[in-house]
């Protein structure tokens, strides 16, 4: 049995490997997985024959205990992308805010879950560093907090509130800035105009529509965000 867990285990790291390519020894991969399947499954039934000796129930108990593994094994590997996607969303299920790539029908896409307090936030970086941004589509751009601002890089002689702007705590003043790059997950703009909220006025940086309206696409579901370069 140990030289069948083997055999198994080899065949299985030859698929791997030989992922991107789709072929492992001029089969392609699929075949080639059923393949092992089938000599392993021939294999657990020979030793079984041979070793006769043990009543008939024991083998086969056995024999249905290696085929439930078998087959375990090679559902694993040919469902392995749709298991890759359940536990990504599982992930972000229990990281609100927390974005998470994804592959749909519909291609490649950034997903964010909706945070416990009923928003949605999205953990982001502005010039490299980490920014935690509450999704808006109220805001016509990027705006910070001024916390944000100085802690990413600009300092008060680089800002100039010269804008007023509405917030959750009513008018405030903004200074206009341009971001070297902001990104969410895989998705990445660069030189977006922006705006720093005084002190005090913000207390969480925004991620306003100059950002939105870029992408191809922005799913607004009830618990989760879908954001589409």
């Amino acid at each position: 049995m140990a030289l069948i867990l083997a055999l198994i285990g080899a065949a299985l790291t030859v698929l791997i490997f030989n992922h991107d390519s789709g072929l492992s020894f001029g089969l392609p991969n699929d075949d080639f997985a059923s393949l092992v399947y089938l000599g392993a499954l021939g294999a657990v039934i020979g030793a079984g024959v041979v070793g006769a000796h043990r009543n008939m129930g024991e083998m086969l108990k056995n024999l249905l205990i290696w085929v439930v593994i078998i087959l375990g094994l090679v559902t694993g590997w040919l469902y392995q992308d749709e298991a890759k996607q359940i536990a990504l969303r599982v992930a972000g299920g229990l990281a609100p805010g927390q974005p998470v790539m994804i592959t749909d029908s519909a291609g490649p896409a950034v997903s964010i879950r909706k945070s416990l307090n009923g928003h949605f936030d999205a953990a982001g970086t502005v010039n490299g560093q980490t920014v935690s941004f509450l999704i808006d589509t109220g805001a016509t751009s990027v705006v910070l907090s001024h916390a944000d601002a100085l802690r990413v890089g600009y300092s008060e002689n680089d800002l100039d509130y010269r804008l007023i702007i509405n917030t959750a705590n009513g008018q405030a003043r903004a200074a206009p800035i341009r971001l070297e790059n902001v990104t969410i997950g895989s998705i990445e703009r660069r030189g977006l105009r922006a705006m720093v909220a005084e002190p005090g006025k913000l207390d969480q940086s925004l991620l306003g529509m100059n950002f939105i309206s870029s992408l191809t696409a922005f799913e607004l579901r009830r618990d989760e965000v879908i954001l589409r370069d």
